[in-house]
């Protein structure tokens, strides 16, 4: 699993389409766990193919828990770090402000948690 979903995975969690992926190593494989962490659907991460077969399985067997699935997105989805706009900009604004403070005494850059 070298490459993932990315933009098509933000585009139908936006729609309110759960998303099934398997996570590997690299970043590029990364990206679609990303997304279901930050909109609350961890439990659709899988890290071996036979782990993700055997999820979309059962989820095919299931039509009601793939319905609470979707239920859950539609619920928490808009209120998630992933499509909470305001939330981004003001960390990001955060980041910038604390960069250029950092700048301005002549600090060296490093990681800033916002």
């Amino acid at each position: 699993m070298p490459y993932n979903a990315h933009t098509t995975a933000s585009d139908a969690l936006w729609a309110g389409l759960p998303v099934l992926t398997c996570m590997g190593a690299s970043f590029a494989s990364r990206v679609a766990a990303s997304l279901l962490d930050a909109v609350g659907l961890p439990e659709l991460v899988t890290s071996t193919q036979a782990a993700f077969e055997a999820r979309a399985i059962a989820l095919a067997h299931d039509p009601a828990q793939l319905a609470g699935l979707r239920e859950r997105l539609r619920n928490q989805g808009p209120q998630s770090p992933l499509f909470d706009t305001p939330r981004f900009a003001r960390d990001i604004e955060s980041a910038f402000v604390t960069m250029q403070d950092r700048r301005q005494k002549g600090l060296p850059p490093e990681v800033i948690d916002v």
